[in-house]
C-alpha cells in the first residue's frame, strides 16, 4: 500500500465530526492494507510508531523541524515560524503548499516510510541533531506534501486525529464483519494483549477463531482490572458476602511485572498502571525479582517507598522521587522500594486468567513462601479473611492510622478480568472533605487567562473533563481555579502551552460558553478533590436529551497523575456512581439523625 492512501484516509478523518464515519473509513482502510501494514497503520493512527508500551520518542525538537521544513519549501525558518503559528501547526504550513509541488508522483510504501522512521528514531550520539535533520529531509523530499504534513505530526507528537484504540476496535470489526459485532471479543483480546498492532495483524493472518483465543505473551502488558465503588464497609460486605478478603491499598506505583526468557537470558519487565515500559527506574526491584523461583510469570503489585530503619512506609510524594530517567542507582539507594505483590496471572507458561481468586492466591503464595517482612523487598500483600462490616471497618481503621490509602476487598471466587472494572474489587478509601468519597482523575481541556493578580500569569482558571468511554470522548465537568500557588500556575501555564491547539479538540465535548481562551490536547490528568458532585445544565459530563451532566462542586487541584495516560481518567461512568453514593450517605445520616455529613467523617465509622 502507498503511504499517500493513509494519508488522504487521515486527512478525511481530521475533516470529519461523525465518530461512526470516522470508523468507516478506518475500516476502508484497514481493509485494503495487509496485515503488517495494518499493524504498522493501527500505530501511526494513535501517532506511534510502535506498540504504546514501548512507546515512541524521536527526541526531536520543534525548532529542528522549522530548520528541515524551510529546507523542504526553500522558504526562510523565520517565515516557516510565522507561518506555523497562523495555520495552527508546521503540518499544515507543508500542507498548504501542496499546490506547488511538481515532479514524478510519489510513490513511497507504507512499509518504507515505517522503516524511513525506524532508522530516523535510532539515530543518537554525536553529531545526531544534525543527522537526523539530513535523515528526515530526505525522507520528505520522496514525500508528496499532503504525507510530509502527517510524517511531521507523527515525529513532533501531535497527530491527534481524534480518536483511541477503542475507536480502533470499532474499526477492525467493521472491516471484517461489516458491523460492530466484533467489538467485544477483539477487546477481550486487546484486554489481554495490550498491542493494538497484534491484535489486527492476528485478525488479517490468522482470523477471529485466533482472536477469541488470544493467550497471554508475557513481554506484552495486560490492561489491569480495577476496583468499583461502594458507601461503607456493610455495604461492601453485603455486596461480596462473608468469606470475602481485604488487602490494603498502599498509596505507591502500581506495577505489572513480567518474567521471561528471551534469547537464552531470563528477562524482567516491569509496566506501569498506563503500561509503560519502567523497567529501567528499578533496578534493585528487578534484581530481587530475579531471584524468585519461576521461568515465566506476569504479576501485579504496588511498589511503596519505606524508611529503613523503622520499616514504615512514606507517603506518594516519597515515592513518585523514583520516576525518572537519570542518576537512577543514588536515587533507589536514597529512596528505597519495597514490591507488594497482590495478584498472579500467568505462572510457568500457564494463564491462571480462568482460576479463582483464590486458586491464584495460593500460586503467589508458593513463589514468595519464603519472604521475610524486615529482610526481603518482594513480598505477597497482607490478605485478610472478612466475615462482617464490623471486621471490615475495623481492618480499615488499623490500615487509616499505618498512614495507608484505605482497602481493596475482593470476592475469593472471583476470575481477574482484564481491563474491566466491576464488583470482584470494591475499594474503600478515606474522606478528606465534603460528601464526595473520592478523588476524580480530570483531564485538562484548557484555560481561561488570569484576572487581577493572576493577569500576569496568563492564566487564571483550567477547563476540566472526564472521559466517556462509550463516546470515546472528553466531557466537562468542571472549571477550577484554586488548589494551585502562584508559581505553580506559571508551570501549569507552561505545560499546557506545550500541548496548545487553535480550536476545540475533535474528541472534546463542550458548551459554547465555556469555551476556554486556549485549547489544549487531552494530554495532562490532575488529580481533584471536590466537596460533592451536582447537576448542571451547563457542563457534558453524562448529559442526554433528558439529563442535566455532572459537574463538581469547589473544585480544588491536589496533584497530577503521570502515571496515566488521558484515556484512563475517571469515566463518566465512574461519576454517576460517586453521584449516587452521596445520596446513600445522605440517606444513611438521616436514619441516625444527622443533617449534614461532617467535614473528614467518613459513614463507615458511625457506630
Amino acid at each position: 500500500m502507498k503511504f499517500i492512501e493513509v494519508a488522504r484516509t487521515f486527512n478525511e478523518i481530521e475533516k470529519e465530526p461523525s465518530r461512526l464515519k470516522m470508523t468507516y473509513l478506518l475500516a476502508d482502510l484497514f481493509k485494503k492494507a495487509d496485515a503488517s501494514e495494518s499493524a504498522i497503520i493501527a500505530y501511526l493512527s494513535l501517532g506511534n510508531l510502535n506498540p504504546t508500551y514501548i512507546g515512541t520518542k524521536f527526541h526531536f525538537a520543534e525548532k529542528s523541524m522549522f530548520a528541515v521544513v524551510a529546507k523542504l519549501l526553500n522558504k526562510s525558518a523565520d517565515i516557516i515560524k510565522k507561518e506555523a503559528r497562523a495555520v495552527g501547526d508546521i503540518g499544515s504550513v507543508i500542507e498548504q503548499y501542496e499546490q506547488e509541488q511538481s515532479g514524478q508522483e510519489k510513490e513511497l510504501t507504507v512499509l518504507q516510510v515505517e522503516k524511513a522512521l525506524q532508522d530516523f528514531l535510532k539515530i543518537s550520539g554525536t553529531g545526531s541533531q544534525q543527522a537526523k535533520e539530513k535523515s528526515l529531509l530526505d525522507l520528505l523530499l520522496q514525500l508528496d506534501f499532503l504525507s510530509a504534513k502527517y510524517a511531521v505530526r507523527i515525529i513532533l507528537g501531535k497527530l491527534r486525529l481524534g480518536f483511541s484504540d477503542m475507536t480502533l476496535l470499532d474499526a477492525f470489526s467493521w472491516m471484517q464483519e461489516g458491523d460492530k459485532s466484533l467489538r467485544k471479543p477483539l477487546e477481550s483480546s486487546y484486554n489481554i494483549s495490550a498491542d493494538i498492532g497484534l491484535i489486527i495483524k492476528t485478525l488479517k493472518e490468522d482470523g477471529v477463531e485466533t482472536i477469541k483465543k488470544m493467550d497471554i505473551h508475557p513481554g506484552v502488558p495486560i490492561r489491569p482490572a480495577a476496583a468499583e465503588r461502594l458507601s461503607d464497609a456493610k455495604a461492601i460486605v453485603k455486596k461480596l458476602g462473608k468469606g470475602c478478603v481485604a488487602q490494603p491499598k498502599l498509596d505507591g506505583f502500581r506495577l505489572q511485572v513480567h518474567i521471561f526468557t528471551e534469547d537464552g537470558k531470563k528477562v524482567v519487565r516491569f509496566f506501569s498502571r498506563n503500561l509503560q515500559d519502567m523497567s529501567e527506574m528499578f533496578p534493585d526491584l528487578k534484581q530481587a525479582v530475579e531471584k524468585l523461583p519461576v521461568k515465566s510469570l506476569v504479576a501485579e503489585g504496588e511498589a511503596i517507598a519505606y524508611e529503613v530503619e523503622s520499616g514504615t512506609f512514606l507517603s506518594f510524594q516519597e515515592t513518585v522521587k523514583r520516576r525518572r530517567k537519570y542518576d537512577i542507582k543514588q536515587v533507589s539507594q536514597d529512596v528505597p522500594l519495597k514490591l507488594y505483590f497482590f495478584d498472579i496471572l500467568f505462572l510457568d507458561g500457564k494463564s491462571l486468567l480462568e482460576q479463582t481468586h483464590a486458586v491464584r492466591r495460593k500460586a503467589l503464595e508458593k513463589i514468595t513462601k519464603k519472604s521475610d517482612k524486615e529482610k526481603d523487598i518482594v513480598l505477597p500483600l497482607e490478605e485478610v479473611v472478612i466475615e462482617s462490616g464490623e471486621m471490615l471497618s475495623d481492618y480499615f481503621e488499623e490500615n487509616i492510622a499505618h498512614g495507608l490509602e484505605g482497602l481493596v476487598v475482593k470476592r475469593p471466587d472471583a476470575l481477574y478480568q482484564p481491563g474491566k472494572r466491576n464488583f470482584n474489587w470494591i475499594k474503600l478509601k478515606r474522606q478528606e472533605s465534603g460528601s464526595l468519597a473520592d478523588t476524580i482523575d480530570c483531564v485538562v481541556l484548557g484555560y481561561y487567562a488570569g484576572h487581577g493578580k493572576r493577569a500576569s500569569f496568563g492564566i487564571g482558571a483550567l477547563l476540566v473533563g472526564v472521559f466517556n468511554d462509550k463516546k470515546d470522548c472528553f466531557q466537562t465537568i468542571a472549571k477550577m481555579g484554586t488548589g494551585l500557588t502562584d508559581v505553580e500556575w506559571r508551570e501549569q501555564k507552561k505545560m499546557c502551552d506545550k500541548i496548545k491547539v487553535n480550536e476545540k479538540p475533535k474528541n472534546v465535548e463542550c458548551e459554547k460558553s465555556l469555551f476556554p481562551d486556549v485549547w489544549v490536547a487531552p494530554e495532562i490528568v490532575c488529580l481533584i478533590r471536590a466537596d460533592e458532585i451536582t447537576l448542571s445544565p451547563l457542563h457534558s459530563a453524562g448529559r442526554t436529551k433528558e439529563n442535566n451532566g455532572f459537574a463538581l462542586r469547589f473544585p480544588r487541584i491536589m496533584g497530577y497523575r503521570d502515571d496515566k495516560k488521558a484515556k484512563d481518567a475517571t469515566t463518566v461512568k465512574e461519576v454517576e456512581q460517586l453521584f449516587d453514593l452521596q445520596f446513600t450517605k445522605a440517606k444513611k445520616s438521616k436514619k441516625k439523625g444527622k443533617q449534614t455529613v461532617v467535614a473528614g467523617q467518613q459513614s463507615l465509622f458511625d457506630k
